[in-house]
């Protein structure tokens, strides 16, 4: 998928949480976005956040590594990781994250996810963010 601005990036995160909604049971709960500072990881996520009616501003949570809020049903957490900090996987285990990966009630969005790919579960969809120009960006769903 190519978008043209950041706007059109936080539309195709609202669709894929209008797809999840449609049929939670079924969908995928862990999405890893990889990509270069700046090639819209964020960006998508404040989409899905926004689409899942959350009224907190969402940055990237670089120096917490991790946020996450409340839900209505059929999820009760959005949690928005940040790696980009983690040196080795251990680290983010200490933060309780075999917990939160294995609730089916939480919807899991990390960025740097190659940091800690050994510990991602196999069915997590990955996405992969290219900068093509200024606001350009393409988005790949890669198979990891």
């Amino acid at each position: 998928m190519l978008t043209h601005s950041p706007k059109q990036t936080q539309k195709i995160a609202e669709l894929l949480i209008k797809t999840i909604l449609e049929n939670p049971r079924k969908s995928p709960r862990i999405f890893c976005l990889q990509g270069d500072l700046g090639a819209g990881k964020t960006t998508f996520i404040q989409g899905a956040a926004r689409a899942l009616k959350i009224k907190n501003k969402i940055l990237s949570p670089t120096f917490v590594i991790m946020k996450d809020f409340p839900l209505l049903a059929p999820f009760k957490k959005f949690y928005h990781i940040d790696c980009y900090r983690i040196e080795k996987p251990k680290e983010i285990l200490n933060l309780g994250f075999k917990e939160i990966i294995k609730n089916p009630g939480n919807l899991v969005f990390i960025e740097w996810p190659e940091r800690i790919k050994k510990i991602i579960p196999k069915n997590a969809v990955w996405l992969e963010f290219e900068v093509r120009g200024k606001n350009k960006r393409e988005i790949k769903v890669k198979n990891k």
